[in-house]
């Protein structure tokens, strides 16, 4: 249930309210909007709940929630989320963020010329895998420290934040010393307990969807992360298992209004993992942005034909800028813009 206060209220009558709640064994997530202010209860909630908590000075009303997902949902909370990193901002009705770089990284020239290239073409976060799982044991998996202090090292050089995946829990304080945001990849969609100590970081988080998962799955492991206080949520469509082979998987481009209709949160299209094939990167992302989503996760590498993890779903620094240019012209007509940190202070 949700606790809707006056819009006169006072920050005192807000903390009595999060007291009584506390006091009941529930947790209390506060939430204030732009026209009204929110406490989220979350817990094993009872009736009679709801006839305490309306006689507390301040309240207007007290709201049973009827999807199992709550601090995610637009019930809870009606505005837009907007995710800001340094000067990103990942979210919203306006902006458009880019995340691009290689599959994996593989030594530090790869790095730092793929951030060079996608920045010069208006990305605004750089991606690399330094941890990567694979289906194969005998597959390249990463370079683990190394390749994190590579993604550092192109940071401060170009300027753009680092988005990269951690896959234990025990991983996780090591990572979010190097990276800007937190990737949680499909494979861990449902590893409830990565997904708590991942939020305890206080980095901002990206949450791909399981490649099995329904909408309510999702949402409800965004669940996991909200519920720890860590409202830095960010979710990304990245195509699910279906009975077709042709592509790797298939882009549900149907997620962007769903998930925008249900939840607060900012979605954004992997259509590199989404498609598997380099040359459908370009016109599923330009279909995404049509489609309302709020930015793309893209892989991007020097040489493709040399990578060595997903090479054939990579893009050249030439094809990514051209895609770029294919999607400014689908969000011009939207009235949206590409973010960047390039355009940084403007």
């Amino acid at each position: 249930m949700i606790v809707v206060m006056q819009k006169d209220c006072t920050e005192k009558q807000i903390e009595e309210v999060q007291r009584r709640i506390e006091e009941r064994g529930l947790k209390g997530h506060l939430s204030k909007g732009t026209e009204r202010t929110v406490i989220g209860v979350v817990g094993q909630t009872y009736p009679e709940l709801r006839d305490e908590l309306e006689l507390l000075n301040g309240v207007l009303e007290v709201v049973r929630i009827s999807r199992p997902y709550k601090l995610s949902s637009r019930e809870f909370q009606p505005e837009d989320t907007v995710v800001r990193v340094g000067n990103v901002a990942i979210g919203g009705d306006k902006d458009f963020a880019v995340m691009a770089g290689p599959c994996s990284v593989e030594s530090r020239e790869q790095v730092l010329a793929t951030a060079r290239a996608v920045k010069a073409a208006g990305a605004a976060v750089l991606r690399g895998g330094a941890f990567k799982p694979r289906t194969s044991p005998y597959s390249f998996r990463g370079l683990g420290q190394e390749g994190l202090e590579y993604l550092a090292e192109a940071r401060a050089e170009t300027g753009l934040p680092v988005i990269t995946e951690v896959m234990s829990p025990g991983d996780v304080e090591l990572v979010a010393r190097y990276a800007d945001i937190l990737q949680i990849g499909t494979r861990n969609a449902q590893n409830f307990n990565l997904l708590e100590e991942v939020a305890r970081s206080g980095k901002p988080v990206l949450l791909k969807r399981g490649f099995a998962s329904t909408y309510e799955d999702w949402l409800l492991a965004a669940e996991y992360i909200l519920a720890q206080g860590n409202r830095q949520l960010i979710l990304c469509e990245r195509g699910i298992r279906t009975f077709e082979t042709y592509t790797r998987n298939t882009l549900d481009l149907v997620a962007i209004p769903v998930i925008r209709k249900l939840s607060h949160l900012p979605i954004l299209i992997d259509p590199s993992h989404g498609t598997g094939k380099w040359y459908l990167v370009t016109p599923m992302s330009m279909a995404a942005a049509a489609c309302g989503a709020h930015g793309l996760l893209i892989e991007v590498h020097p040489t493709p034909d040399l990578a060595k993890s997903d090479g054939a779903q990579s893009l050249t620094p030439e094809n990514f800028a051209k895609l770029m240019n294919g999607v400014a012209s689908v969000l011009q007509a939207l009235g949206k813009r590409v973010t960047s940190v390039a355009a940084r202070g403007t």
